[in-house]
């Protein structure tokens, strides 16, 4: 999950512009409240070791397309850091420069599993299962299905469906009669 630290977090709007998440798509998704605080100290955080990097003459991050022919110097400027860089510089042989990427997927699903272990009880539950949970929990609080099939960024209404554990006619579903008749 690419998120630029300035640029992609929209905080009047509490949404999170992801790019090329999960099936390489970009998607807008929601920014809870309380990770505001954390996600600001965070990004107050990378800008901080990014003026010490530019002054050392460092703090590139890898732009995309021809952007970086475009605009030379925007790969250096604080919207393109990363709000979760890598902890290592690797050398980009187009541009000759070394250029600090976003952390790596494996270091996060690595401290996942750490925590999860330390739960007694837990089933078995990845980084993945979060975004099963996600879904579902959007669908038990009554956010309507093509919204969560839009935030998951599934194409297919199916797919949804799936990540939600729901049939067509799920639990909680009751025909319009039975809720009139219920009104009487």
């Amino acid at each position: 999950m690419h998120v630029a630290a300035d640029q992609d977090l929209l905080w009047g709007q509490q949404t999170i512009h992801v790019q090329a998440g999960k099936g390489a798509k970009d998607r807008m998704t929601m920014l809870p409240k309380q990770l505001i605080p954390a996600l600001r100290a965070q990004a107050v955080s990378v800008a901080a070791q990014h003026t010490n990097r530019r002054l050392r003459g460092q703090g590139y991050a890898p732009m995309p397309d021809a952007l970086g022919r475009k605009y030379p110097s925007a790969s250096q400027s604080l919207p393109w850091q990363f709000l979760f860089p890598s902890s290592e510089e690797r050398f980009e042989s187009a541009t000759k420069r070394w250029v600090r990427w976003f952390a790596s997927p494996t270091g996060l699903q690595r401290a996942f599993r750490q925590a999860a272990a330390k739960v007694e009880g837990l089933p078995h539950a990845t980084v993945h299962t979060l975004r099963h949970a996600f879904a579902t929990h959007l669908l038990q609080t009554g956010t309507d299905i093509r919204s969560i099939q839009e935030l998951l960024g599934h194409s297919s209404l199916q797919t949804t469906m799936l990540y939600t554990h729901v049939s067509p006619l799920g639990p909680g579903i009751r025909s319009p009669l039975d809720l009139l008749l219920a009104e009487c």
